[in-house]
């Protein structure tokens, strides 16, 4: 694992850190050289001949060169760290020629050491700025035993002859006073230096980990499968995460600063409601209805306080979009009603089908037996037909009810598809004005089940289709491969069926149309629930419906 300490933090300055201070520096060292220009010609103005002009001038001149020179290389220093030892080296050259012309020991300039002494610590820390200081010492030593050198005769140079030299032991002091200011300020300000990068090297570290806190959090909050928001006492959002813009199918920059209640199309009132008298640790929560990009859904909404140290800010609010589970809950208690009617079913044939055969016979024995007139004879017709139709609606109750015997084998669907579309063009529920189609693959559609049981499915949705269709129209009768197994679609261009009506489409007894028992679907979803399949409707008043069947393949069938 890697050292995350701020020890282990503090190194050689990062390139883009060397680079601005090296910038620093440059402007610095324009800015000192144009106040030193500026100072010499108004001495010169002033007092002719207080300073030898003409070598300072020339040695301006140089800095001015040596900055344009530094800020030339300045790329090439941080790859070549030796040219910021350069610079640091340069700068005392060129202090210690000021005060080579400048007098020497008696010069003003002997302070200018210490700017490059701090330049030093500033750029290479501790080490740079004990070196700069050792260089220091090193070249004004140097000026001033020549200058007492030169003062003897020892050496001849016009630039050093000074007839007011101060005594040997004063100047020793000085420069030993000047020595012990190097390196004072060298450790002084290296010490900074070195505090101030160490509390850089925190302050970074302890910013990266934060930053690395509030990513983690934004991501876990983007995570997780529920609409977050949040809002502030008045209601009005201030944070959405991805979920929520998924769920209302808006992104967060439409919705931050406008009310909850309009972004989740809700009543002031009930939002009011929810975020009412809300305990610390209690939370509401409703159910209602969501228009997404024109799409009807259903959400459930938590309304909780918004804790933080400094109080509750606001409210915070959980939804998720529970259609689906709200389907499924619709689909588990008409489940339990279709169970509760099968168990009836068993009683109800034997208490009505055996009497229901009794009586028709009868009935007919005495038709043939009796001399009736016509009004009875019809009357006795009347009864029959009744009898019979009442004995279909039992049989079909049965065939809804009752465990099956499947017969599983593997055939091709688009028989059944073909043989259902023949039967419909010669029933009688076919008018000169309907158009039966069948779109079926040029391949075989093979699939493994009861072939009785899925011609059942087909001719079901396939009479229905028609019987939505009064005034005539185009019943298709679809076959493909799905995902896993085999879809049938049967769509019409019927009179549609209404939204409120879709939930309780397959329930037992619940037809929509004069013939018929009212169990076709029903039978239709119980033989699809077998083969676990599923049935998904689409429809529009006036406009037509359609029914997809999806069997999934290789499904043990529930019996």
């Amino acid at each position: 694992m890697a050292d995350r300490s701020p020890a282990a933090a503090i190194g050689p300055l990062p390139p883009t850190d060397l680079r601005r201070k090296l910038r620093w520096l440059i402007g610095i060292r324009a800015v000192i050289s144009t106040v030193l220009l500026g100072s010499a010609i108004f001495f010169q103005i002033t007092s002719p001949g207080s300073f030898p002009v003409n070598p300072f001038f020339f040695l301006i001149g140089l800095t001015y060169a040596m900055t344009a020179l530094y800020a030339w290389t300045l790329r090439q220093a941080e790859r070549y760290r030796w040219l910021v030892d350069l610079q640091l080296a340069g700068d005392v050259l060129v202090v210690s020629a000021f005060i080579y012309f400048t007098g020497g020991i008696m010069s003003y300039f002997s302070s200018l050491y210490v700017l490059a002494i701090v330049a030093a610590s500033t750029v290479q820390f501790r080490r740079g700025g004990l070196l700069v200081a050792g260089l220091s010492a090193l070249l004004y030593g140097g000026v001033v035993l020549a200058q007492y050198m030169t003062a003897e005769g020892l050496l001849h140079d016009p630039w050093l002859v000074s007839p007011t030299l101060p005594p040997r032991s004063v100047a020793q002091y000085t420069y030993l006073l000047n020595t012990f200011g190097f390196v004072a300020v060298a450790l002084l300000s290296g010490s900074l230096a070195e505090g101030v990068r160490s509390a850089g090297a925190r302050l970074v570290l302890a910013s990266t980990q934060i930053a690395q806190l509030q990513a983690l959090n934004q991501h876990v909050i983007d995570s997780l499968p529920s609409g977050l928001a949040t809002t502030d006492r008045q209601g009005r959002v201030q944070t959405f995460n991805r979920a929520a813009e998924f769920i209302t199918g808006r992104p967060s920059g439409a919705v931050i600063g406008h009310p909850i209640a309009e972004v989740l199309q809700l009543s002031q009132e009930t939002v009011d409601v929810l975020t009412a008298d809300l305990g610390a640790h209690r939370g509401r929560r409703i159910e209602g209805h969501y228009l997404r990009n024109g799409h009807p859904m259903e959400i459930g909404l938590s309304a909780a306080n918004l804790e933080t140290p400094g109080g509750r800010t606001g409210f915070l609010f959980t939804f998720q979009d529970v259609t689906e589970f709200k389907k499924l809950e619709r689909d588990v208690r008409m489940q339990q009603r279709l169970a509760a009617v099968g168990e009836m079913a068993a009683g109800i044939a034997h208490e009505i089908r055996n009497p229901l055969a009794s009586m028709s016979g009868s009935i007919q024995i005495l038709r043939q037996d009796l001399p009736l007139s016509t009004e009875q004879e019809q009357l006795m017709d009347i009864v029959l037909r009744e009898s019979e139709r009442l004995n279909t609606t039992i049989g079909s109750f049965l065939a809804y009810a009752r465990p099956q015997r499947f017969a599983i084998e593997r055939f091709d669907v688009r028989r059944a598809l073909n043989d259902a579309a023949l039967l419909l063009r010669n029933s009688a529920e076919v008018q000169q004005n309907h158009v039966i189609d069948v779109d079926v693959p040029d391949v075989e559609l093979w699939y493994e089940a009861d072939e009785g049981q899925i011609k059942q499915i087909v001719w079901n949705l396939a009479t229905n289709g028609l019987r939505a269709m009064p005034n005539g129209g185009r019943l298709l009768l679809l076959g493909t491969y799905g995902e896993d197994g085999v879809v049938i679609t049967v769509r019409d261009e019927g009179v549609g069926i209404p939204p409120a009506e879709l939930d309780s489409l397959f329930q037992p007894f619940h037809g929509r149309f004069v013939k018929g028992s009212g169990l076709g679907l029903a039978i239709v979803h119980r033989i699809v629930t077998d083969y676990h399949g599923e049935i998904h409707v689409q429809s529009q008043p006036g406009q037509g419906t359609t029914v997809a069947v999806r069997l999934p393949a290789r499904t043990m069938v529930t019996t």
